[in-house]
């Protein structure tokens, strides 16, 4: 069986709902990607043009400061990467986590909350940040009040 790690950002708690019943669905350890300066309402009115997810999101090398780090992250096989979308990808400070772990050899499964968008991208710009030798799926966009029944009809398809 594989030993499963779900991480997550989440900026208004809609990821981290997903992400909690996801590791519990999926007997799964849990890790919350924190920005080391929380995000304020401010820094997340993407109507105004120099907002800090705006400029972060338009900076590609852009990586917020995170707190923490997974501890021991070769003991997981497969690795969840929850996300909000923003301008179409995975958000700055969940690029900021994939520099920081070596997930060589395993299996990610990108999933995000969103009502528009989806995880194409996030999927295939995470591929492109974390190399060959990981395998990266299609991952699920999830609503963003991202159901109980939901996570569990998703999870069941993936049969880990």
């Amino acid at each position: 069986m594989s030993k499963v790690l779900v991480a997550y950002f989440s900026a208004t708690g809609n990821t981290a709902k997903v992400a909690e019943e996801l590791a519990r669905l999926e007997n799964a350890d849990l890790f919350e990607i924190k920005p080391e300066v929380p995000y304020t309402a401010e820094d997340l009115n993407f109507n105004v043009k120099d907002c800090r997810a705006n400029r972060e999101m338009q900076d590609e090398s852009c990586r917020p400061a995170m707190i923490g780090k997974v501890e021991n992250m070769e003991q997981y096989d497969v690795v969840f990467v929850g996300t909000p979308i923003w301008w179409g990808r995975e958000t700055a400070i969940v690029d900021t986590f994939l520099d920081a772990h070596n997930f060589s050899g395993k299996k990610i499964i990108p999933f995000c909350t969103s009502g528009i968008s989806g995880v194409e991208n996030a999927s295939a710009h995470i591929k492109g940040l974390v190399g060959d030798d990981v395998t990266v799926d299609a991952g699920k966009r999830l609503g963003a009040d991202g159901s109980e029944e939901e996570v569990k009809t998703w999870t069941e398809l993936l049969g880990l």
